[in-house]
């Protein structure tokens, strides 16, 4: 008889619970983890609601992991040695499609996330191949910080941020954090950040913004217009996913700027076409990350810089994980980023 090891699996949507499930085996080339930590994700919960296009159920949630090694097969490089504290970088890539073949494997057109288009890593061992492993001295909280950090860092990195620019990163969520703390932190920029919850405002201002605007405020545009000379940021990353704020980004940027979009409408957006071509725009989008940007945010995160403690809103004991998912979905507002304690 096979071994079991507990799991949490949404197996519907609204409908979230512990299960048992197959211990993974290993297989040449893999690494056991024993998982310490995961953090949900916003794409968790769309599952959880049923609005994740990309997902089929049941599914196992997590993608956002911190772990121990346990246990190497052969074939595994040895400077990964069981004990030593890690991360997971969840993608797969197929090698062949053209992302793929342009050297943009986090953008690869078959793509496979762990915790969406195949089982997750809310479960107490997975099993995964050792070039998807990234190995940092970092605390298991920071660890399970890197994958979503990691994301923003990638749409900066898009953006071609500089010490040069000033940037407006509208939303300050995990992704958005992410985009604040690469553009300030590690490029130099000058940023401003824009949410509608004063909390998370005041967050951005601890990743690395200079400015912060509540984007409700009637004179949003104004204000910007006035951290800008008048001209608009040279580049916009947009971290929302809303009409409102795809908008937003090409009616605000400068002339010649840049957006880029990481975050997916939830609907059809109607653009005035025209500032596309009168601003000779680069519109960019954001996908995933790579290897250097999860290398990227474990060294910063070495620093100690980024306000890991005050990003993480509540960390709950493995028994509450399933409820922890029903609760963010009663009120998602109030909740930056939630992690499941899944073993000491």
């Amino acid at each position: 008889m096979k071994r079991l090891i507990p799991a949490i699996r949404i197996e519907k949507p609204g409908s979230v619970q512990h299960v048992e499930i197959e211990c993974p085996e290993i297989r040449p080339g893999e690494i056991l983890l024993q998982v310490n930590r995961v953090g949900y994700c916003g794409s968790d919960l769309s599952t959880f609601r049923g609005g994740n296009p990309l997902v089929s159920y049941p599914r196992i949630p997590g993608h956002e992991i911190g772990a121990t090694i346990l246990e190497c097969a052969r074939e595994v490089p040895p400077q990964f040695v069981p004990g030593t504290l890690a991360t997971v970088v969840p993608y797969t890539a197929c090698g062949a499609c053209t992302a793929c073949k342009a050297g943009r494997a986090n953008a690869c057109r078959y793509n496979q996330t762990l915790g969406v288009q195949r089982d997750g890593a809310l479960a107490a061992l997975i099993a995964v191949p050792w070039q998807k492993v990234r190995l940092a001295p970092l605390d298991v909280h920071e660890l399970a910080l890197i994958e979503p950090l990691s994301v923003g860092f990638h749409a900066a990195a898009r953006g071609r941020i500089s010490s040069a620019d000033t940037v407006l990163v509208i939303g300050c969520g995990m992704i958005g954090l992410g985009a604040i703390a690469s553009a300030a932190l590690e490029r130099g920029a000058t940023v401003i950040a824009a949410d509608v919850a004063p909390a998370k405002l005041e967050l951005a201002k601890k990743a690395g913004a200079k400015h912060v605007l509540d984007a409700r405020d009637s004179s949003f545009h104004e204000q910007l217009q006035a951290l800008t000379g008048g001209h608009g940021p040279h580049a916009v990353i947009e971290a929302v996913g809303s009409v409102s704020t795809y908008q937003t980004a090409v009616e605000e940027v400068c002339f010649a700027g840049r957006v880029v979009y990481i975050g997916y409408g939830k609907a059809p957006v109607s653009y005035e076409t025209k500032n596309f071509v009168l601003k000779e725009l680069d519109i960019l989008g954001s996908r995933n990350a790579t290897a250097e940007d999860f290398d990227a945010v474990i060294e910063l995160l070495k620093t100690k810089r980024y306000p890991t403690a005050e990003t993480i809103t509540r960390t709950v004991p493995w028994a509450e994980g399933a409820d922890a998912l029903v609760r963010w979905a009663e009120d998602p507002a109030g909740t930056t980023k939630i992690h499941v304690q899944v073993s000491l």
